[in-house]
């Protein structure tokens, strides 16, 4: 039996009636905003959490005199961050300087509206989930060029046109692998556990059993090939190493992001670690059966999945090499590209044969 999405089922635990399209709209409303302030608050721990693992890869000991553990510098940070003056370049274009950061961290929240965080934790389920996720994240794009033209910095603009011609060379790998999945699920909707048709229903069934343990059909195993391509190509669209070329301080300092600071500065900030969340978001939905598993509740599971992603991207950016510019376009057209295409062409050959 599918569960019940989150605005219908705020709207029962309140007395509304679901049906009621001004009932369901206000619980709609509501619904994101948890689902936002739950993503920004695993967002904010990122904060610590990203010192204090660069610190243990590294051999090195991280903040621990802020708060216990060293917790509190996720305050400290804030405010020293937004006390900061807000300083805009001269003869910025200030509507689309303005506009950019928000243009960028919105994108990446918008794309959690269709992601199964747990049993009836889904702001909506429409048919075409995945491709939505794509088109809103994609979004980003338009935001690092407004972010680099608007500050009236010719080197904010090289990185912006750097970041957005890394973000095209690894986007048509990451859907083309995107769509792999879809070829084996037969659907576009992402779905829950319990909706037996949709990209995380279907990976509930059992792949096959080992020593009396079930192995389910995760996508992961199904296709570990699509897997790996997906992986690496997110690192590239969230700009973990070795593709961090868009903010590297080596690179143009720090690109599209170098006339902000203050609030804009959070903003962009806050924005690029959405996206690494959204990444792991959909990884774990196409390739990691959603928030199914064992013992816990969905909503942990989905945790644990996103912050494993999150915790190989950290990996990436202390044990690998960045890559120069023109090595990591070549990589993506000549590499990642054919190896993408490969691979569809590879899964419609099987689900052909099978089905």
């Amino acid at each position: 039996m599918q569960s019940a999405p989150l605005p219908e089922t705020l709207a029962r635990l309140v007395g509304l009636n679901p049906n009621d399209p001004l009932s369901l709209f206000a619980m709609s409303i509501v619904g994101a905003a948890l689902v936002g302030t739950f993503m920004l608050t695993n967002t904010a721990l990122v904060i610590w959490a990203k010192r204090k693992i660069t610190a243990a890869f590294t051999d090195r000991i991280a903040i621990n005199r802020v708060g216990p553990f060293g917790l509190l510098i996720i305050v400290a940070d804030a405010v020293r961050l937004l006390s900061k003056e807000l300083i805009i370049p001269e003869k910025a274009d200030r509507p689309a300087y303005d506009l950019a950061p928000l243009v960028l961290a919105s994108s990446a929240l918008l794309g959690f509206a269709v992601i199964p965080m747990g049993n009836g934790i889904q702001v909506a389920d429409p048919e075409t989930g995945l491709a939505y996720v794509f088109a809103v994240a994609s979004i980003a794009s338009l935001g690092l060029v407004m972010a680099g033209y608007a500050s009236n910095n010719k080197y904010s603009l090289l990185g912006s046109l750097r970041a957005v011609a890394q973000n095209l060379a690894y986007e048509i790998p990451l859907v083309l692998t995107g769509v792999s999945v879809v070829i084996f699920a037969g659907t576009l909707q992402l779905g829950n556990v319990n909706a037996p048709n949709t990209i995380v229903g279907v990976q509930q069934q059992t792949l096959f059993t080992v020593g009396g343990i079930s192995i389910p059909s995760w996508f992961a195993f199904v296709n570990p090939f699509a897997f790996v391509l997906f992986m690496v190509a997110n690192l590239a669209e969230v700009g973990r190493n070795p593709f961090d070329i868009p903010e590297a301080p080596t690179e143009i300092v720090a690109g599209y992001q170098t006339e902000y600071s203050s609030v804009y500065f959070v903003l962009l900030y806050l924005g690029e670690f959405i996206h690494v969340f959204l990444g792991g978001a959909i990884i774990a939905t196409i390739f990691l059966g959603g928030p199914a598993g064992p013992v816990l509740p969905g909503i942990v599971w989905f945790v644990i999945k996103i912050w494993a992603v999150f915790l190989f991207t950290q990996w990436a950016r202390s044990a690998l090499p960045r890559v120069r510019i023109d090595q990591l376009i070549q990589i993506g057209w000549k590499g990642m590209l054919v190896l993408s295409f490969a691979n569809l062409l590879l899964t419609a050959i099987i689900v052909g044969v099978v089905v």
